[in-house]
């Protein structure tokens, strides 16, 4: 029994298909099927149910999958506290970003991560919130940049810095000669906003349901914020971006960009791990970067 047969075991009951954990673990599917056929032999027993689709441990795989979920853990206990005795900060980050996020901040830390960790491997990917908390469950990712508050249980956030809420107002809108914007003036059918699944729309949801009722019905969603600014651009519409979003407008469009009348505050970028993660080392040496990235050294 080796540590590869368990890490690709356990690969395939997250994936539920032989040929997404082969994906996943960057082998061929014979070499990783052959890999668990012979755990199985060594065993006994018959650990995955191959006539299911998806793929679903045994009685028997579910047994040996939670000894291997142990055994993995301390593994990799065991190579982070041998690199933290050597003074070294390595490994793999498996790190999911959400996408109101990833477009105005990934840039600023990963050169600086890159050239001060040479050790670390990182990879990235951009994810919804609820597809990074089912990832940190099932061990996909090690670690993510999401809003504070929105993972659950079973999830720790160590907030970051703060992001403030704008709003951002076509010419066309009533509301465009004020600087500052009550959320009660706010005519919601002017509104547009991020499609479901982005955490961002919840909470600007929330931010609104928290003075009135809102509409059931809204004229034009989308997963990107820059498409939202472009449709206001040419619309009497407008929507409410992040801070970390407006040194990318347009100097042309900047007279577009409102505050939002106290109360109608912010979010809280935070990183988020399971609770049994272990690479503190990593997670320290990102939170350093991200945090001196934005110019902000303090916690939020």
């Amino acid at each position: 029994m080796t540590i590869i047969q368990l890490e690709y075991l356990l690969a395939v009951a997250n994936c539920g298909s032989f040929s997404q954990a082969a994906e996943h673990c960057f082998v061929t599917q014979p070499s990783l099927s052959m890999q668990i056929k012979s755990l199985e032999e060594e065993l006994g027993v018959v650990l995955l149910d191959r006539s299911k689709k998806p793929v679903i441990p045994t009685e028997a795989g579910l047994v040996v999958l939670e000894r291997a979920r142990e055994t993995i853990k301390a593994y990799n206990c065991i190579r982070e506290a041998v690199a933290e005795l050597k003074g070294e900060t390595a490994g793999k980050l498996r790190l999911g970003v959400i996408p109101t996020i990833a477009p105005y901040l990934l840039h600023k830390f990963i050169p600086a991560f890159v050239h001060d960790y040479p050790k670390v491997e990182l990879e990235i990917s951009e994810m919804i919130t609820s597809d990074i908390v089912e990832a940190l469950k099932r061990d996909r990712i090690d670690a993510a940049l999401v809003a504070s508050g929105t993972c659950g249980e079973g999830i720790l956030e160590q907030e970051l810095f703060n992001d403030r809420f704008y709003a951002y107002v076509s010419p066309e809108n009533p509301l465009y000669e004020r600087q500052n914007i009550r959320i009660e003036d706010i005519d919601l059918k002017d509104l547009v906003i991020l499609s479901p699944g982005n955490c961002m729309r919840d909470q600007i949801i929330e931010l609104c349901q928290a003075r009135r009722t809102m509409p059931s019905h809204y004229s034009f969603e989308s997963g990107s914020l820059d498409t939202l600014m472009r449709i206001v651009d040419c619309t009497p519409c407008l929507t409410i971006i992040p801070e970390m979003a407006i040194e990318y407008i347009p100097a042309e469009h900047r007279d577009q960009l409102k505050t939002l009348c106290k109360g109608a505050t912010s979010r809280k970028i935070a990183i988020a791990v399971r609770r049994t993660y272990v690479k503190n080392s990593i997670i320290k040496a990102l939170t350093d970067t991200i945090l001196s990235s934005v110019g902000d050294t303090r916690p939020a």
